[in-house]
């Protein structure tokens, strides 16, 4: 019935949100450096003490989940459980560590008329962050907007509403006690997808920057209807290439690892690529581990003919983000055939190689223009949190402004203050 009552007036109670945000970005972006971090205490406090009731609305949503037929990869993105909520916990204490940037001197020069020119790091406004089925977003974002001086207006899926509500009001009475505006922190208490459109307006001015962080369909929506910019990538078709130099135990590792550790998240491998002078050797140990692990493998044909439990690839694969325990598998002639396919297929997110040899490891983060090139290492290191950023409000494969994990410093822009003793222009 709250819902329903909401959505009828859904209209003004998003100008009002948006109002809101607005004013209390402008006072948070002149709040001390002292009193932000005491938020984040009061924050991990709070959270802490509403445990038990952040978890048991968290399994109503659960149950609400699997009632609807969402598969495992969904439900585990949904999950929070004590160890989450101590890794929430972690990421607030690590974002608090961060030095400040607003006011923050990023460059400073004299210019020979006399004249001391400074750029200095700036809140961007109020973020809209619009997200799916992962509560722990609502916490990292917005443990970040109010670090780097932004406020911030959550739009959550409706699957895991009541679980980012839970923890939004625990982040509300944290910037309450810390005496900042509580609306620096707000969550759309509403269902209706029509909250996300009207977000994608921007709120009659009040939005400076959308986030969409979701599926595909969820990016591409707001990608096209965003009447404000956008930090977005559209998905995660990411890649591991193994080649011919690399070391067959550490390939192997790295492999499984990209590809099984946590198979519903944007960084998980999709596509391993294998150079074919290795793939006699290298290829069986993969696809049995991978086997062993109940991962569908769908292969080209020569590594089809590496085991006949390989399933032949079509040309959908290359280009599908499985976000399941399903790889793709490509034999490779060499490194540039590689690096094409990546280019045909990859979605600018991250790839990585396995190799001993650094000219082929040069030659690959020098020729693929991703967000983030990683060399003998997993994709799922592409994470905030695992850059020492604190955490991220989403990953970024666009140009403008800000690339790859978005934290602190990322949700910052600057200004020029110039400073002058009377000089006069010719």
């Amino acid at each position: 019935m709250v819902f329903k009552k909401m959505n009828s007036q859904l209209n003004e109670i998003l100008e009002k949100i948006g109002a809101n945000a607005k004013k209390a970005s402008t006072f948070l972006n002149k709040a001390s450096t002292n009193q932000k971090n005491r938020f984040f205490e009061y924050a991990i406090s709070e959270i802490k003490a509403d445990t038990k009731t952040i978890l048991a609305v968290n399994q109503q949503d659960i149950n609400d989940a699997k009632n609807n037929q969402k598969d495992s990869a969904f439900i585990d993105r949904l999950e929070l459980n004590y160890d989450r909520i101590g890794d929430i916990c972690k990421t607030l204490d690590a974002i608090k560590s961060f030095d400040d940037p607003v006011g923050k001197v990023l460059a400073r020069w004299d210019r020979p008329n006399g004249l001391n020119i400074s750029r200095v790091g700036t809140p961007l406004g109020v973020i809209g962050l619009i997200f799916e089925s992962r509560p722990n977003v609502a916490t990292d974002a917005g443990g970040l907007c109010v670090k780097s001086g932004n406020a911030i207006i959550l739009r959550s899926g409706k699957d895991g509403l009541k679980s980012a509500m839970a923890l939004v009001s625990s982040l509300q009475k944290a910037l309450e006690k810390a005496d900042l505006p509580k609306e620096c922190i707000q969550i759309v208490p509403s269902e209706n997808r029509e909250a996300a459109t009207l977000m994608l307006g921007g709120l009659n001015g009040s939005i400076d920057v959308i986030v969409p962080r979701g599926g595909k369909s969820l990016v591409a929506e707001v990608e096209k209807s965003a009447k404000v910019p956008i930090f977005g990538h559209l998905e995660g078709i990411c890649h591991v290439y193994v080649d011919q130099n690399a070391n067959e135990d550490k390939a192997l590792a790295v492999c499984i690892n990209a590809k099984m550790r946590r198979t519903g998240i944007c960084g998980a491998t999709e596509t391993i690529l294998i150079h074919e002078g290795i793939a006699s050797s290298f290829g069986p140990n993969l696809i049995s581990k991978l086997l062993e692990l109940d991962c569908e493998i769908r292969g080209c044909n020569l590594t089809q003919e590496l085991d006949s439990n390989v399933i032949p690839a079509i040309e959908k694969d290359w280009a599908t983000e499985y976000l399941a325990p399903i790889v793709s598998i490509k034999i490779v002639n060499d490194i540039n055939e590689a690096i094409n396919h990546i280019e045909e297929y990859g979605t600018g997110h991250t790839e990585s190689i396995i190799s001993e040899n650094k000219e082929m490891q040069s030659q690959f983060t020098s020729s693929i223009d991703s967000a983030i090139v990683i060399i003998n290492a997993s994709t799922q290191f592409a994470d905030g949190g695992e850059f020492g950023l604190g955490g991220e409000i989403g990953i970024a494969t666009g140009k403008f402004h800000a690339r790859g994990p978005i934290g602190v410093d990322q949700l910052t822009s600057f200004k020029y203050i110039v400073s002058g003793n009377g000089q006069i222009r010719d």
